[in-house]
C-alpha cells in the first residue's frame, strides 16, 4: 500500500500538483510543501481557529483536515486575499481598528471573517461575535476585531 498520493489543488489562484503523504494534515501540505506559512498551527485540534482557510468558498480548520482530503479543491489562504501590495479592505480594517497584536490568531480571523462577509455583507454586532465564536485570540480582547469586520461589511 502507498503512503504517498499525488494531489492537485489551486490555491490562492495558482495550480500545485504534489505527491503527499496520505497522513499529512493539510495545515502542514500549505505550509511545509507550499510555503504558505499565513496558516498558523495553534492547538492542532481545531479548537483555536488560527488554522482556517478556506476550502472551496467554505472556512475550516487546516489542522484537522489531511491533505489528500483536498484533492482537487479550490483554496484560499491567508496570502491570497491581498492583491499585490495592496492589503484587502478587511485586512485595511483590522490594521486601522488596532485589531492585533502579535498577530498568530489574525490569519485565521481573517479568513473567518472573509467567508462570514461573503455571506453575510451587513452584519450586526450580534452575529460578528458568533461568526467568530471558535477562534481564539489572547491578545486584544475581541472588540478590536468584532469592530474591524463591522467597519469593512464585505
Amino acid at each position: 500500500m502507498s503512503t504517498h498520493r499525488t494531489i492537485a489543488v489551486i490555491v490562492n489562484g495558482h495550480t500545485y500538483e504534489r505527491p503527499v503523504e496520505v497522513r499529512r494534515t493539510l495545515a502542514d501540505f500549505l505550509r511545509d510543501d507550499l510555503g504558505l506559512t499565513g496558516t498558523h498551527l495553534g492547538c492542532e485540534h481545531g479548537v483555536c481557529g488560527a488554522c482556517t482557510i478556506l476550502l472551496d468558498g467554505e472556512a475550516v480548520r487546516s489542522c484537522l483536515m489531511l491533505a489528500v482530503q483536498a484533492d482537487g479543491a479550490t483554496l484560499m489562504t491567508v496570502e491570497g486575499l491581498a492583491q499585490g501590495d495592496q492589503l484587502h479592505p478587511l485586512q485595511q480594517a483590522f490594521q486601522a481598528q488596532h485589531a492585533l497584536q502579535c498577530g498568530f490568531c489574525t490569519p485565521g480571523f481573517l479568513m473567518t471573517a472573509y467567508a462570514f462577509l461573503k455571506e453575510t455583507p451587513a452584519p450586526t454586532e450580534a452575529q460578528v461575535r458568533d461568526a467568530i465564536s471558535g477562534n481564539i485570540c489572547r491578545c486584544t480582547g475581541y472588540l478590536p476585531i468584532i469592530q474591524a469586520i463591522l467597519k469593512d461589511r464585505g
